[in-house]
């Protein structure tokens, strides 16, 4: 049986008290629904249909996923009217998963086990054992101990109310049969809403077998509804993610402070200190080691290479064994090739440096592409952008750059070639000579420098600055 999902994510989220639509509030790095979205995609389903509502155009252009059918529920009857209104675009022989935008910690493994039952013709339902059953609906179950109803806790008595086996709202069933109860169900109760949950008791009345499937945990099914359940995903998601890093064999000096933003592939032994945050695509070579503080976002590191304490990394590609930091900074565009350091606030952008090269200290590198084995020393800029356009600056193998050097785009320094230190070049260097572009030392004889004013000197020197009839300052 071929399988057609539905998520539901047209509420508003009030209690988020946020201009955001509820399920584009952001849970590790991407809005809730990328997180459900995500999930379905590994059971390959024959489609995905995203029933939405409040702040429509902004969740549908957040996620402009190719695959996804966008269903519009424009009046919200509750969850049974939403469901009807994606069932038109599902055929009958289809298998239906419907899963909600909000309940982002799903896992495929559980939605696979879900999704059996439908294809033997049954309704299935997941369902979860929890201390504090408040806002769930409840499971009832008859005598015999099969399911008989699921009662929303607005509508239930004091004995139902104590039932601490829940809905989570997860469902799956045969399409056919799911439209055929959903006729059937009436807006009869508290909130005047269409309940999905209320094909349970149809489905009874009708003979159709009602599986419950138990979930794993009760992480997977927590609903977020407000900014405080929201940080309560996040730090669930974290420990899940902190998990399967020291599972693929990474240490982590504390699991509770790293986050992972995204999709991190790591080697073998590698360290990763506290408070290192992993987003986009991250890929960590065999015993790459991360220092504290440290935020790498689409970042490529080869084998053995060191980032030390307090270092932003964005879309670089770092070759093996570099040593990079403290506090330095790769932005977009940086290639880094084997054994390259780059020390102390060092910022390089869309620039490549060769093999062996080092920019220790103090140094900005900015469309440039240095050769091997290159010195910059502290200090030194490329002088890249003239208000207008960005100019490379080629520097040579083996080059030194001495420091406090102005290269001045576009130019080109020979291999070999020596810069030194103060000098401002303008012009292209030839290979192994030494360049100087210093202004003229000179010595004024007899100066002196100004001595420091008393306070009073001071005052009337104030005085007098702003004009005859101004008093000094008092003391």
């Amino acid at each position: 049986m071929q399988l057609s999902v539905v998520i539901l994510a047209a509420g508003q989220g009030r209690r988020m008290n946020s201009d955001l639509p509820k399920v584009l509030q952001p849970l590790a790095g991407a809005p809730l629904l990328r997180h459900v979205v995500d999930a379905v995609r590994a059971l390959a389903p024959a489609a995905i249909h995203v029933v939405h509502g409040h702040g429509g155009e902004r969740v549908r252009a957040a996620l402009p996923d190719p695959d996804l059918d966008w269903v519009l529920q424009a009046e919200q009857l509750g969850t049974g009217h939403a469901v009807r209104q994606a069932l038109p675009h599902i055929p009958d022989e289809h298998g239906v998963l419907i899963l909600y935008g909000d309940v982002p910690l799903i896992e495929a493994a559980t939605l696979r086990r879900l999704a059996v039952p439908a294809a033997r013709g049954s309704l299935a339902l997941l369902t979860a054992d929890v201390a504090d059953p408040r806002g769930y609906g409840r499971i009832v179950r008859d005598p015999h101990g099969r399911i008989a109803k699921i009662v929303e806790e607005r509508d239930a008595d004091a004995d139902q109310r104590a039932i601490r086996e829940v809905n989570t709202g997860l469902l799956a069933a045969p399409a056919g049969t799911l439209r055929r109860l959903l006729d059937g169900v009436r807006a009869d109760n508290a909130q005047r809403e269409y309940y999905l949950t209320d094909v349970v008791g149809l489905a009874v009345a009708d003979g159709i077998v009602v599986d419950a499937i138990e979930a794993p945990s009760t992480v997977e099914v927590m609903g977020v509804n407000d900014k405080c359940q929201l940080a309560e995903a996040e730090a669930a998601l974290r420990q899940r993610r902190a998990r399967a890093l020291m599972e693929a064999g990474a240490t982590l000096a504390d699991p509770a402070r790293i986050d992972v933003r995204g999709e991190v592939r790591v080697g073998r032994d590698v360290f990763l200190d506290a408070n290192v945050v992993l987003e986009g695509r991250v890929t960590l070579g065999d015993r790459v080691r991360i220092g504290p503080n440290c935020c790498l976002r689409d970042v490529t590191l080869g084998a053995d290479t060191q980032v030390h304490a307090n270092c932003v990394l964005e879309e670089a590609i770092v070759g093996e064994d570099c040593r990079i930091g403290p506090f330095a900074r790769l932005r977009p565009g940086a290639r880094l090739h084997a054994r390259v350091h780059v020390g102390n606030f060092v910022e390089v952008k869309n620039s490549e440096l060769g093999e062996g090269s080092k920019a220790n200290h103090l140094t900005y590198l900015g469309d440039a592409t240095v050769g091997r084995d290159v010195n910059v020393g502290a200090g030194t800029i490329t002088c890249n952008y003239d208000g207008q356009n960005k100019w490379p600056t080629v520097i040579g193998d083996a080059a030194f750059i001495g420091s406090g050097a102005m290269l001045v785009a576009p130019v080109r320094i020979g291999a070999g070639a020596t810069i030194g230190a103060g000098s401002t070049i303008t012009a292209n260097t030839p290979a192994g000579q030494l360049a100087l572009a210093r202004a003229k030392q000179v010595s004024v004889e007899g100066w002196e420098r100004p001595a420091k004013a008393t306070s009073d000197a001071k005052a009337a020197r104030i005085a007098d600055s702003l004009g005859t009839n101004a008093e000094p300052p008092k003391k």
